[in-house]
């Protein structure tokens, strides 16, 4: 489990009201969760590599959209990454397009990156509750209401909020880049997901203002249920995405990115994970540590709602056929306003020199 010594850190009372935004509820659809016969898959995903080639255009998915989408990225020369290689990766590309398996921030970091290419995505409409619960208008005051901070943003908000950020981070770099601000003497404006920003609060004992924001997928992960599981299969190893809660995350064996997690299974000599993130993160841990179980973190006890349960209805928007007719007909192409891609580019490129080095 998480050393106690690590939780003793620094903690500042300053908070940003939460946001509410309208969750989507007709948005939860199965799309993308199968669905086809053998026969049909295999067409599709025939068709989707042509169409890719003729298009002079490269796949680009994260580890939380269906196996289809990650088989068709890793069999066409594409990528299947967390957000921090999904940015890094576009720009090494000679490709003229680059189509991105994910959500619309996602998107938007690879247009902000690579401005003279084509960005397309399999649907528009796949937002990210953090980017939603973090509308630049309120983002903005807060920030004017602590202009001694230097303004730190999670990948997953949208351009604007990035255009008004000093830094951008990942899960996968955010420790390393708070603590080196930490060491700067620097006090931190954090947004938008409270759950990782007092994680990186107990981390690295930094002083932190944080915008109270959080993911439908990790909110709804809770303790009570998992300790009984983890009772019933003494033999695992808890494995937990720092966007979850503080209870779940007391209770991890590993908390990190979705990378890190995956290398975790990889490592770690318990045959059986219990998981607490997106579920599809299981194909690439089961194709990482062949013969392992891996089970889902549950999101039953009190106080769940389960509106997504352990997968995220905006990445279940990316399915096969969709990304066929973005192929086919050109719709769904990202633009972002030259004057804040450039002031983006700032906080996001100052992310990618520093994992660089």
């Amino acid at each position: 489990m998480v050393s106690g010594t690590v939780w003793a850190a620094y903690m500042t009372g300053i908070s940003a009201p939460a946001v509410d935004f309208d969750y989507p509820e007709t948005r939860v659809i199965e799309a993308g969760l199968g669905g086809y016969t053998r026969a049909e898959r295999s067409r599709l995903m025939k068709q989707a590599q042509e169409l890719l080639a003729h298009e002079d255009a490269i796949l680009v998915a994260h580890y939380y959209t269906h196996p289809d989408l990650q088989e068709l990225a890793d069999s066409s020369g594409g990528l299947v990454a967390d957000s921090l290689e999904m940015a890094r990766f576009g720009s090494t590309q000679s490709a003229r397009t680059l189509v991105v398996a994910g959500v619309r921030f996602m998107g938007e970091t690879a247009k902000i990156l690579n401005p003279e290419k084509r960005i397309l995505m399999p649907s528009l409409e796949a937002e990210c509750s953090l980017d939603l619960g973090c509308p630049i208008e309120p983002f903005s005051a807060f920030c004017d209401e602590h202009l001694d901070r230097t303004v730190v943003v999670y990948a997953n908000t949208s351009a604007a909020v990035k255009a008004r950020a000093d830094w951008v981070v990942t899960s996968s770099c955010a420790v390393r880049i708070i603590s080196h601000l930490m060491d700067q003497e620097e006090k931190i404006l954090w947004a938008p997901d409270r759950h990782l920003g007092h994680y990186l609060q107990r981390v690295t004992g930094a002083d932190m203002a944080l915008w109270q924001g959080h993911c439908v997928v990790h909110d709804e992960f809770k303790s009570r249920k998992l300790g009984e599981l983890v009772s019933e299969h003494p033999e695992a190893a808890v494995l937990v995405h720092p966007e979850s809660p503080e209870d779940v995350i007391d209770m991890a064996d590993v908390v990190g990115s979705t990378t890190a997690l995956i290398q975790a299974c990889q490592k770690l000599p318990h045959p059986t994970f219990i998981v607490a993130t997106d579920r599809q993160i299981f194909h690439k841990m089961q194709q990482a540590a062949p013969g392992r179980n891996f089970i889902e973190a549950p999101t039953g006890g009190e106080g769940a709602t389960c509106k997504s349960c352990a997968h995220c209805p905006w990445m279940a928007m990316n399915d096969l056929t969709r990304l066929i007719e973005t192929l086919e007909t050109g719709s769904n192409e990202i633009h972002v306003d030259e004057d804040v891609r450039r002031r983006a580019l700032r906080s996001t490129r100052r992310m990618i020199e520093f994992t660089a080095h």
